[in-house]
């Protein structure tokens, strides 16, 4: 519910408060456990400290515009011939209920001496504690450079401390949780890589440094951005925390014309007083109702790619597959190497036309196998991304990159296209059109993206600091015309693994691969992480001989593997025709119980029992819907002699009621379980658990 008091705005959700001002410019004066907002009459006054800092109000503001003495991060930065200056005047608001799960909330301003305006707008969500930001920016005035464009400002109550959870990471060592403890100053977390990027998530966790898992106010946030991004955190010397995020100002500018709009990418805000827990919940529930393209369960799906590599020929595709469908897979997907002269990373990629050596039939006749085994087809593609020994570049040399008369640089051996460009973004729709078309049982794609943007220019100087932006537009675009012309194909995100994952491409993607590692231990990791902000149900995990390139490497039983993988969408990536029955048998045993219990794990609530990164026994539990299903997964890395496991202490139980865990002689009270909990068998290294619970009505 929102509503407008005494010159207070207070948006309350289900169990918070957000309460600004409209006095001289929009102020933050409150972010927390719900109150009554209207009270907070006493605190909208002018706060100055000296000439210096005559006007300390506007380090809460909710969006900077720049004016050249406002000293914070700007949202909003410009530049015409004759100023640089915003006079930006407030016009109006509106409210709008929009439906029964969304308020709508917009300021709008104009520029005083120019047609420039300015909608400023907050969409609620009050059952998960949400609230998105987002500007769009309208010009019917002259054209206009906009050197800064930011979603949104945000600031958090004052505390003692300030501590940031967010996640960094590299290739195959993705969404790693860090801590940083805010000083007076500026700490900033971005992406420059024309993407969403390895090395930092558009998503943060704010607190005091005492949240815990299950206790504690916590302030979060995500950036549903593609491309550049940045998140920048202020401590002033007055103690306020302002956090600013949108569009890196990194090699940043827009020629706004006449008559167009431009929008921010949407900053996603929530507040949680239940720990970085609750946080995750929330989030996950949020994301799967109003972010995720709506779908059924996850399907256990088989990828080829690491039984084949670049090899993909009908014959062998056809052993995996037999094997594939025999221990329970339901999608087959063959990976890099089906298409034109793509016989290794160093040619072939952008001459999208099925290997007649490798399948003389085309595709319909592996596709039709794998039907007749009773398993939907999936196939991998890289659309954005081009070797120079292709025909494609050959044709095309325009078509990427390139600083004019310079040589770009090679990554993987690939260039990256220009997809802002009409013909090339044509192209990747008519080619995927063309695919799908003609092969109407394909149901998943696997889209990857294994090159950074670099040389990010097409010989116009004046106006290669839009490519950026418009990289990403494209992108939207194509996904958005090719998931309305075959609803009925699936789309997994991959960038290199997990350098691509955020709530913008999200809205169309229906899962993502959050890293090349699938060793099961360092997953545990990863998956830990993405779980923090990112929902179990678009997670794809495989079971694979992660040991198979690294003979040093110590090969995990198959029992911890799966357990691992099964906490998202389980995958089998390794190959399986040279597997005995008997370990076939174990791979079937895993799958069906998989089966059985996926829609608890994709679907249900997700509660980290206790962290790998801190704790020798690491554990996850689910909870189904209508409550009535627990599925805990325990992971032991390492033994010790004569060293004890702690107990197995579940979480989100009715105290009262009683559950049956599988394998033991009589239920247990709920309360029992979270506060004195159960003995694990763990007792080796590399040991895993999976219990399943259920509650007796």
């Amino acid at each position: 519910m929102i509503t407008y008091n005494n010159n207070i705005f207070n948006i309350e959700t289900k169990n918070s408060s957000y309460v600004f001002t409209n006095e001289n410019c929009l102020q933050n004066i409150y972010w927390g456990d719900k109150i009554y907002g209207e009270d907070l009459t006493y605190l909208i006054k002018d706060r100055e400290h000296s000439s210096f800092d005559h006007n300390i109000n506007l380090e809460r503001d909710e969006y900077s515009f720049w004016t050249g003495y406002s000293f914070l991060e700007s949202c909003l930065k410009i530049s015409y011939p004759h100023t640089r200056k915003l006079d930006m005047k407030f016009i109006d608001y509106a409210l709008e209920k929009v439906n029964k799960d969304l308020e709508r909330l917009s300021f709008r301003y104009k520029n005083s001496y120019s047609g420039l305006y300015v909608t400023l707008v907050y969409e609620v969500y009050a059952e998960y504690d949400i609230i998105s930001r987002y500007a769009e920016i309208y010009n019917e005035g002259e054209e206009v450079v906009i050197e800064n464009l930011k979603s949104a400002s945000v600031c958090v109550p004052k505390l003692d401390k300030y501590r940031v959870k967010y996640l960094t990471g590299k290739w195959a060592a993705e969404s790693q949780i860090n801590d940083q403890y805010l000083t007076t100053g500026a700490f900033a977390l971005q992406s420059r890589s024309g993407n969403t990027g390895p090395h930092f998530n558009p998503s943060f966790a704010l607190d005091d440094g005492t949240a815990t898992e299950k206790s504690g106010e916590v302030w979060f946030g995500l950036l549903g951005y593609s491309n550049n991004w940045q998140i920048t955190f202020e401590r002033t010397i007055y103690n306020n925390v302002k956090i600013t995020g949108g569009i890196s100002n990194f090699d940043f500018a827009y020629t706004l014309k006449t008559a167009e709009t431009i929008k921010t990418p949407t900053m996603t805000l929530g507040y949680s007083s239940g720990g970085f827990g609750e946080m995750s919940r929330k989030l996950h529930a949020f994301e799967a109702a109003h972010i995720f393209p709506k779908r059924g369960l996850g399907r256990v799906l088989y990828n080829s790619w690491e039984a084949t590599y670049f090899d993909v020929r009908i014959d062998s595709q056809k052993a995996l597959a037999e094997r594939a469908a025999g221990i329970g897979v339901e999608l087959f997907v063959i990976d890099d190497g089906w298409f034109g002269e793509r016989h290794n990373d160093r040619a072939g990629l952008g001459d999208w036309l099925v290997n007649k050596e490798k399948f003389p039939n085309g595709l319909s006749e592996l596709i039709d196998y794998v039907k007749s085994l009773g398993m939907d087809f999936g196939i991998w593609v890289e659309p954005e991304a081009v070797n120079p020994d292709s025909d494609l570049y050959r044709a095309h040399p325009d078509w990427i990159y390139r600083f004019k008369d310079q040589e770009p640089l090679q990554a993987r051996n690939q260039y990256t296209l220009n997809i802002s460009k009409r013909e090339v973004k044509e192209f990747i729709i008519d080619f995927m059109s063309k695919l799908l078309s003609e092969n109407k049982d394909i149901t998943f794609i696997k889209w990857d993206m294994n090159k950074t943007l670099t040389d990010v220019s097409q010989g116009d100087t004046a106006k290669d600091k839009e490519l950026w932006f418009r990289h990403a537009q494209a992108l939207y675009e194509i996904w958005a015309v090719l998931r309305d012309k075959f609803p009925h194909v699936e789309f997994e995100v991959c960038s290199g693994g997990g350098a691509r994952i955020d709530l913008g491409i999200l809205q169309y993607a229906d899962q993502c691969w959050p890293s090349d590692n699938t060793d099961a231990y360092e997953r545990l990791f990863i998956q830990e992480g993405f779980s923090y902000f990112y929902a179990p149900r678009i997670m794809t995990a495989w079971v694979t001989d992660a040991s198979s390139n690294n003979e040093r490497k110590f090969e995990r039983p198959y029992s911890y593997r799966f357990h691992s993988s099964m906490m998202g969408v389980l995958g089998i990536g390794a190959n399986i025709t040279k597997f005995s029955e008997e370990v076939l048998e174990e791979f079937r045993k895993y799958i069906a119980i998989y089966k059985e219990i996926r829609e608890t794990v994709q679907y249900g609530k997700q509660y980290r029992l206790s962290s790998v990164r801190d704790s020798s026994l690491h554990a996850v539990e689910y909870i189904s819907q209508d409550q009535k299903e627990i599925i805990v997964f325990a992971f032991r890395q390492g033994y010790q002699f004569g060293g004890e496991m702690p107990n197995l202490l579940l979480s989100g139980l009715n105290p009262d009621a009683l559950y049956q865990i599988d394998g033991f002689d009589k239920p247990i009270h709920g309360s029992t379980l979270m506060k004195v909990g159960i003995e694990t068998s763990l007792s080796g290294d590399f040991d895993s658990q999976f219990l399943k619970i259920t509650r007796v009505d």
